[in-house]
């Protein structure tokens, strides 16, 4: 099963942490406190439980969002734009 993963956590002593927790997972950053990755059900409460224990009673919300494969491969979108500064320079050595 596919999981991502999202955090919204005001400390910025916090965040960080999380973040870490989930790449240890294996999951890959895909914003920045948004996380995406395969895991087995096992891993996926394991995971919730380290991140639960981070976040304590600190302020924020940590959310899980399970993905079937066959949804994913059939209807995810990526968009990869380049910020503006990038693209006037690659437009000026062209």
């Amino acid at each position: 099963m596919y999981y991502l993963v999202i955090y919204d956590v005001p400390s910025d002593r916090i965040r960080p942490k999380l973040a870490d927790i989930c790449l240890d997972h294996g999951l890959m950053r895909i914003q920045y406190s948004a996380f995406f990755g395969e895991m087995a059900v096992e891993y996926k409460q394991a995971l919730l439980g380290k991140l639960k224990r981070r976040l304590g009673d600190a302020e924020g919300n940590i959310q899980i969002y399970p993905i079937c494969e066959r949804d994913f491969k059939q209807h995810q979108v990526y968009i990869n734009l380049a910020p503006a500064t990038e693209k006037k320079e690659k437009k000026e050595t062209s």
